[in-house]
C-alpha cells in the first residue's frame, strides 16, 4: 500500500507518518520510485503500537524508540525479548534513597516477591523498574502511615500472578514472535487503564454493598 493508504487505514495522517519515519520509530517501506515507497501490514501493525505508546502511554518520542528496539531485537530468546521491551516502558520515579522509609520498603518488597514464589524477580529486583517502582510506593505508604505490611499485600500479589497468566495467555494468541513482543508491550501500555476503572469500579460496587444505607 501507499503512504495515503497507511494513513487512512491507521488512521494516523500522513505528516505524522513521516516523522515517525524520520524518527527512526516506522522502518522505512519499499522503495518503488525516487519518490514513493510500499509499506505493508507489518507497517500498520507497528504504527498501532506507536500510536498506543505515544498517545495511550505519553510515552517520549526516544523512549518509545528505546521500546520499539527492544521489540525488535530477535538476537534474544523470547522471554528476554519481552522482558526487555516492556523494561523500556517508564517505570514512575525510583525511590527516594536518602528517605528512612526506603530500606525498610525494600525489604518488605523482597520478602513480599519470596512469600509469593517469585524467585526469578528476586535475581533481577536491584535492576527491575518495576521493582524500584514497589519499592518507591510501599515507601510512600510507610511514610504516610497507611497499612502497608506483607500480610497487606500478599492479596494483591497474588491477584496479580493471576493478571500475569490472562496477559500472557493474550500474548500468545499471536502468531510470530515479534508480533507476541509487540502485543505485550501495546497490552502493558493499554491495560493498565483498564485495570485501574475496573479496580474502582468495583470498590464502589463493594462500597454500596457494605456501606449504603436506604433506597
Amino acid at each position: 500500500m501507499r503512504l495515503a493508504e497507511l494513513s487512512e487505514r491507521s488512521g494516523v495522517s500522513t505528516a505524522t507518518i513521516k516523522y515517525y519515519l524520520r524518527e527512526r520509530l516506522l522502518p522505512p517501506g519499499r522503495p518503488v520510485t525516487a519518490t514513493q515507497s510500499e509499506y505493508d501490514e507489518d507497517h500498520l501493525r507497528r504504527l498501532r503500537l506507536i500510536r498506543a505508546l505515544i498517545q495511550v502511554g505519553r510515552v517520549p518520542v526516544s523512549t518509545a524508540r528505546d521500546v520499539l528496539a527492544a521489540v525488535d531485537d530477535d538476537s534474544r530468546d523470547q522471554h528476554s525479548r519481552l522482558g526487555a521491551a516492556v523494561e523500556a516502558l517508564p517505570h514512575g520515579p525510583r525511590p527516594d534513597e536518602a528517605d528512612p522509609a526506603t530500606d525498610a520498603a525494600r525489604h518488605l518488597a523482597t520478602d513480599l516477591l519470596r512469600r509469593v514464589g517469585w524467585h526469578f524477580n528476586l535475581r533481577i529486583a536491584e535492576h527491575s523498574g518495576a521493582f524500584h517502582m514497589l519499592v518507591a510506593a510501599v515507601a510512600a505508604l510507610h511514610r504516610l502511615g497507611y497499612p502497608c505490611d506483607t500480610a497487606h499485600l500478599l492479596p494483591y500479589a497474588r491477584q496479580a500472578a493471576e493478571l500475569a497468566v490472562a496477559d500472557l495467555d493474550l500474548v500468545e494468541e499471536y502468531e510470530t514472535p515479534a508480533e507476541q513482543v509487540e502485543a505485550a508491550v501495546a497490552l502493558t501500555v493499554l491495560y493498565e487503564p483498564v485495570l485501574l476503572g475496573l479496580r474502582r469500579l468495583a470498590e464502589a460496587e463493594e462500597s454500596n454493598r457494605r456501606f449504603r444505607t436506604g433506597g
